[in-house]
């Protein structure tokens, strides 16, 4: 009988503490985590006349949307800037979060299948939808700098900053706040149904506690406070102060932002990875 010890490429336990994350076996599967992200950009445009252009489509009508009600029949100031520019400033951001969130929220009970027969880091998947939605963000903000060009052509007065450097961190930051949030919330309606159906409710309401579309000049003195704790309402005023030179953010509100994502990114993955070892039972 032999008595060498066998090796073994990998080994799975089960994990030893709460705290016990196990990023180094994600990035040992980076390459099926690129696998995912191109499954998501294909499965988004196949069998679709229009394909990619979609991306570019649907903020558009949006626009045109929120010009018509937010602009001209409600009159909400947008601090001087053109409407379109205004609002796709702010949608852009606000639709990566709210993709990264609501897509998220759903990972464990649309990928049940796949969950229960493979192993892989189960983590792997939320952090797929976030890689894969920054294609989107990518093509709007390729819009957006489109729209720029035109505005600039036509004489319009806006000068971009150096806060223009801080946005690859902001989108950043999006991303982890929503698949923090979304990560959450995908621990919950494992059990609770209800809070599934509750939060694409919820979240067409919070868009309007973030200045997607209006300006906080106009926003009451007693609301502004409460605005200004959202941790969004940084990100789309910094982007408008990078692009635009129109409003200005502040070191606090930035180390404020970070704390607070850094904080709901890691609360996420410590309930994600608890409830991953028994969710399947629950599904």
């Amino acid at each position: 009988m032999s008595s060498e010890k066998n090796e073994w490429d990998l080994v799975i336990n089960p994990k030893t503490g709460i705290f016990d994350l196990r990023l180094k076996l994600v990035w040992q599967y980076r390459d099926l985590l690129w696998l995912l992200v191109r499954r998501d950009f294909i499965s988004f445009y196949k069998q679709t006349v229009l394909g990619p252009f979609w991306f570019l489509i649907q903020p558009l009508f949006t626009i045109t949307f929120y010009v018509f009600i937010f602009g001209t029949l409600a009159g909400i100031s947008t601090g001087g800037l053109p409407k379109p520019l205004f609002y796709l400033s702010g949608i852009i951001s606000w639709t990566y979060f709210s993709d990264c969130l609501l897509k998220t929220s759903n990972v464990f009970r649309e990928n049940a299948a796949i969950f229960g027969k493979v192993y892989f880091p189960r983590l792997i998947m939320p952090l797929s939808i976030v890689l894969s939605s920054l294609v989107k963000l990518g093509i709007q903000i390729l819009l957006l700098a489109i729209l720029m060009v035109y505005y600039a052509i036509k004489g319009t007065d806006f000068q971009p900053t150096y806060f223009i450097f801080l946005l690859p961190y902001l989108f950043i930051l999006t991303g982890f706040l929503g698949l923090g949030l979304g990560l959450i919330i995908s621990a919950v309606t494992t059990k609770y149904r209800d809070f599934a159906m509750l939060l694409s409710f919820a979240i067409t309401l919070f868009m309007y506690a973030c200045p997607v579309v209006y300006d906080l000049s106009v926003v009451p003195s007693n609301i502004l406070p409460y605005i200004v704790l959202n941790p969004l309402t940084t990100v789309i005023e910094g982007i408008r102060a990078g692009l635009f030179g129109n409003v200005t953010i502040t070191l606090n509100s930035l180390i404020y932002i970070s704390v607070f994502t850094g904080v709901v990114l890691l609360t996420g993955i410590v309930v994600f990875n608890k409830v991953e070892k028994n969710f399947v039972d629950t599904i």
